[in-house]
């Protein structure tokens, strides 16, 4: 039953990392999975991703770099200020500068190093490192 489509998305990658796969396919696609995959992509955690529709959610087909250690959401998501990213990344991350933290915010899904520039907060959704 799916209840947390992005927390089954990261799941799946996860999961497709450890095993050693190259790809990975995620189902249902949403617009908040997409997002949070660009920045992962941006930040070179996955090579690419693309949309494929299928006549019913569509779908996500994910090239992996090996890249991946940990990922997952971040529950309940924590709206945090633009002055606690520290203790955040205390909290989900295993060391300093390693990794991101995944924000949505108003400038929209950014990872912490560009809210931290920005001078914004937001609510978490996800890490990865």
């Amino acid at each position: 039953m799916l209840n947390d489509p992005l927390a089954d998305a990261l799941s799946a990658i996860k999961n497709a990392e450890h095993v050693g796969k190259r790809e990975c396919e995620i189902k249902p696609a949403s617009k908040i999975i997409g997002r949070v995959l660009k920045v992962m992509q941006e930040h070179g955690y996955i090579e690419a991703f693309e949309w494929i529709y299928d006549g019913k959610g569509g779908k996500y087909k994910v090239m992996l770099k090996g890249n991946i250690n940990d990922c997952g959401v971040i529950k309940p998501r924590h709206h945090i200020k633009k002055r606690e990213f520290e203790k955040w990344e205390a909290r989900y991350l295993p060391a300093e500068n390693f990794g991101l933290l995944v924000l949505s915010t108003n400038k929209g899904v950014i990872s912490h190093y560009e809210a931290r520039k920005e001078g914004i907060g937001g609510r978490l959704l996800a890490y990865v490192y």
